[in-house]
Parts: C-alpha cells; structure tokens; sequence
C-alpha cells in the first residue's frame, strides 16, 4: 500500500483558513458597551488618605444605581412576592398567630423586682465598688 503523502498547505489555503476563523470569530463576538455592577455582591467604599492633596471627584449619581444598591439591600420579603428558594419557603409569612397584647400575662414577661432581687443588686454594686477599689493604685 502507497501511503500518500501529505501537502503542506500553501499561501492561498492558509490564507482562506485565517478568513474563515475570523469571520467565526465576528460572528460570536459582542461589544459590552452598558456596564453594571453585581446587585449580589456588597460594594465597600475606602476613604482616601488622610494626607492625600488631590480634590475629590465630582460623581455623579444616578437614581437607577441608587434604586439597584437599594435594591440589593433589601430582604428576600420585601425583594420579591413569593419565595424563590426551597430554604426561603421557611418564615416566608412570618405573621403572629395571636395579636400582641401586653396585658396577657401569659404571654408577655415584664421585667419584677422583689425583695430579692433588690438585695442581690445591691450586693453586686457593692462588690463592683470594692473591686475598682482593690484594682485602682493608691495614692
């Protein structure tokens, strides 16, 4: 068997083949032109230097960059009307089953003071004292 040989390419192939990866190229190539940033990710703003002479920059806000960095900042329930994860379905209506009331004494523990505990505060403010006093170097 005559084993063929292989032809180098020449100029005129070569030359057809760059044309055609170019035109591959153009046709999936796209121009960004419009910029935003990742409402997703937090943006951390560095002052200058304390000592740094150069007049600060005059920027110009934008209400659309102010809405989406708001936006960004807000939580899931006021972002969107329904939950959009399995894990966010958990405290979605996170509504009390019961209205507050205060006077239920059931339900809300305000803070007493007995005899007791008017003593044992006492006792600590007093061992509080003595203790500054200990640390604190004499005169």
């Amino acid at each position: 068997m005559a084993e063929k040989e292989k032809e180098k390419p020449n100029v005129v192939h070569q030359d057809s083949i760059h044309v055609e990866t170019i035109r591959k190229e153009l046709r999936c190539q796209k121009l960004q032109t419009e910029f935003i940033f990742n409402p997703y990710k937090t943006v951390h703003v560095l002052p200058d230097k304390p000592l740094a002479r150069k007049p600060p920059e005059v920027i110009v806000d934008t209400t659309e960059y102010i809405d989406a960095i708001r936006r960004a900042r807000m939580e899931p329930t006021k972002k969107y009307p329904m939950p959009q994860t399995e894990s966010q379905e958990i405290g979605w209506w996170a509504a009390p089953l019961i209205p507050p009331n205060r006077d239920d004494r059931r339900l809300h523990f305000h803070r007493a003071s007995s005899d007791v505990t008017r003593h044992k505060e006492s006792a600590l403010m007093f061992s509080k004292k003595t203790e500054k006093e200990k640390m604190s170097p004499e005169k």
